[in-house]
C-alpha cells in the first residue's frame, strides 16, 4: 500500500507540474497578447482563445493536485478538533461516497462531449480561432481521470493515518514541555 501511495504521489506531482507549466504558458500568452494589442494594434483571436484553453487545463488539473496537497479551502472549525483517525475516516467516507461518483459521472459525460466535438470537427466559430475544439474538451475527461487518481491517493493517504498514533500533533509537542 505504501508503494502504491508513493507511485501515485510521483505521478500526481508530475501532472501537477504540467498545471504549473500551463500557468506559465498562460502568463506568457497574456503578456504577448497585451503587448501586441496595445503596442502594435494587432489582435489574434487564436491567442485569446489559447488563454482560456490554458486556463481551463491549469484549473482542471490543478483541482486534483490541490487535493493531493490537502490545500483546498475549507472551513474546518469542527474537523480540526477531531482526532486524526476520525478525520481519516471522514475523509475516506466522503471520498468514496461523494467525490468518486461525481468525478466518474463527469468523466463519463465529458468523454462523450469530447468524442462528439471530435466527430463533428468542431472548431472555433470565430475567424482566426483555434480549429480543434475537441482538444480543450478532452481536458474534462482527462482531468477527471487524474482527479480519480488523486482521490485514490487521498484515500490511501488517510488509510495510512491509522498506522500513526491517534493523538493531535499539538498534544505530542506539548508533552515534551
Amino acid at each position: 500500500m505504501i508503494f502504491i501511495h508513493k507511485i501515485l504521489g510521483k505521478v500526481i506531482d508530475a501532472i501537477g507540474m504540467l498545471a504549473v507549466l500551463m500557468m506559465l504558458a498562460m502568463v506568457v500568452n497574456v503578456f504577448y497578447d497585451v503587448l501586441m494589442r496595445y503596442l502594435f494594434n494587432d489582435v489574434s483571436i487564436g491567442m485569446q482563445e489559447l488563454e482560456w484553453h490554458l486556463f481551463a487545463g491549469m484549473f482542471m488539473f490543478g483541482i486534483g493536485y490541490t487535493l493531493k496537497e490537502d490545500a483546498h479551502v475549507r472551513v474546518d472549525i469542527f474537523f480540526e478538533k477531531l482526532l486524526p483517525h476520525t478525520q481519516a475516516t471522514i475523509n475516506i467516507v466522503c471520498a468514496i461516497v461523494f467525490a468518486l461518483p461525481i468525478t466518474g459521472i463527469i468523466m463519463y459525460y465529458g468523454f462523450g462531449y469530447t468524442v462528439d466535438a471530435y466527430e463533428m470537427g468542431e472548431g472555433s466559430p470565430d475567424p482566426g480561432g483555434l480549429p480543434h475544439r475537441w482538444i480543450i474538451r478532452s481536458v474534462i475527461p482527462l482531468s477527471n481521470l487524474f482527479l480519480i487518481l488523486c482521490i485514490l491517493y487521498h484515500i490511501l493517504d488517510n488509510a495510512l493515518r491509522y498506522a500513526k498514533p491517534n493523538v493531535h500533533e499539538d498534544h505530542i509537542h506539548n508533552e515534551g514541555v
